[in-house]
């Protein structure tokens, strides 16, 4: 009881911190927190077991080495926010980066997608996890009527309502995760005192390891969200909130991934999508609530948000073709297929791929770039093999089995 009021408080504490006036309308925190919260979402409720069960002992240098790509990734993005994204839309560039930056902009398009259909069926599961109809059927029922209301709500609009809620939605995610890490501290160093500690061997090695690993790279994704924050944030702001937001999901990923690789045995992790749940009853009985309550208020915020972004890069790139209403349709009957025909993890994986061709492709774009800016060879060369990792990731990445 003591441990669950500690978790609570600490969780209590964190996030009237985050909601205070003053924190809630700093500029920079503000600009890390969009970012922030889309790379430490989904990935937190996912990595845990599934990294723990596959990589064992290593799983936290599995961790820090899809931080580190993420990083490199993120590097080229704000590489090309310091270009200018006008400049590059007018051509100041040449076509070929012009041509590239529509293509980019089409594959995150349909990226979104994938990523809002992975999103709801987390929420889908989660939802249902604690309750009597906690099945794989009754989650995609779920899942689908709420792709149905996320329709309904963006052809009516109702998305700017919602929009004002997500600082405290992140808010909520953010201090449930601090006061689950505080868990895990405490948990962990008991174990550490009475050397219980465990290093679990590995059950995914070699060429199977890679692949695998290349297929969370979804799980890590979010920070280019930044790029598209140029109506309310300066260049400058943007490329320094990316990196904190980076610098800081990277600790609180690899501390989180070393605190439960340890502390489990093989038999007392689930590969289900809601695995970490029954990891997490076993720290302290308060923690699945809080997860849920984590899930609800994270996946929601950000299918909302990846919605919108998708709907208004269709409605762009098809010169209004599309209007936003029929996108957020395409978005739905596609999200919904991929429900009925694929299970939480295979959508990971094409979520990872589809993110991949979009960085792939910013590396090219910012090769292209640094060529006619006469940077040096080693920036192109080195964009230009940032631009092949992320084809080997959208070629070689495999599901979770």
């Amino acid at each position: 009881m003591t441990f669950d009021l500690i978790i609570a408080l600490t969780t209590l504490a964190v996030g009237v911190v985050l909601v205070l006036p003053r924190v809630a309308h700093f500029t920079l925190w503000r600009a890390v927190v969009t970012p922030l919260a889309s790379i430490i979402g989904s990935g937190f409720l996912l990595l845990g077991p599934v990294l723990s069960h596959a990589f064992g002992g290593f799983a936290p240098w599995v961790m820090g080495g899809l931080c580190v790509v993420a990083y490199m990734f993120g590097g080229v993005i704000r590489s090309n926010i310091a270009t200018g994204e006008d400049a590059i839309i007018t051509g100041q560039h040449g076509t070929l980066a012009k041509r590239i930056e529509t293509i980019s902009s089409w594959a995150l398009a349909f990226a979104y997608i994938i990523s809002v259909s992975y999103y709801l069926n987390l929420l889908g599961a989660f939802a249902l996890s604690m309750t009597p109809f906690d099945s794989r059927f009754d989650a995609k029922l779920l899942t689908t009527g709420v792709f149905i209301l996320i329709v309904l709500i963006g052809c009516t609009n109702g998305f700017k309502s919602l929009e004002r809620m997500e600082y405290f939605s992140v808010a909520i995610k953010l201090a449930i995760i601090a006061g689950l890490v505080i868990g895990l501290i405490v948990n962990f160093g008991d174990q550490a005192i009475h050397e219980t500690l465990i290093f679990n061997p590995e059950t995914v090695t070699g060429w199977p390891a890679i692949t695998m690993a290349l297929g969370l790279l979804i799980t890590v994704q979010g920070f280019e969200t930044s790029r598209y924050l140029g109506a309310v944030y300066d260049a400058q702001t943007r490329i320094r909130s990316m990196r904190i937001a980076q610098w800081l999901s990277t600790l609180i990923y690899v501390v989180y991934i070393v605190l439960i690789a340890y502390v489990f045995r093989p038999d007392q992790m689930s590969m289900t999508e809601t695995g970490i749940i029954n990891m997490m009853q076993i720290v302290a009985p308060i923690l699945p609530f809080l997860l849920v309550a984590a899930a609800l208020a994270s996946q929601l915020s950000a299918a909302i948000a990846d919605t919108s972004g998708s709907g208004g890069l269709f409605t762009e790139l098809s010169r209004n073709r599309i209007s936003e209403p029929q996108a957020y349709f395409i978005l739905a009957v596609i999200g919904i297929a991929l429900t009925w025909a694929a299970d939480i993890f295979a959508i990971v994986n094409y979520a990872s791929r589809g993110f991949a061709i979009y960085y792939g492709l910013q590396s090219g774009l910012a090769a292209v770039i640094a060529i006619k800016q006469k940077s040096g060879l080693p920036k192109v060369i080195w964009y230009l093999a940032l631009a092949t990792l992320g084809a080997a990731i959208a070629v070689f990445g495999q599901t979770i089995e």
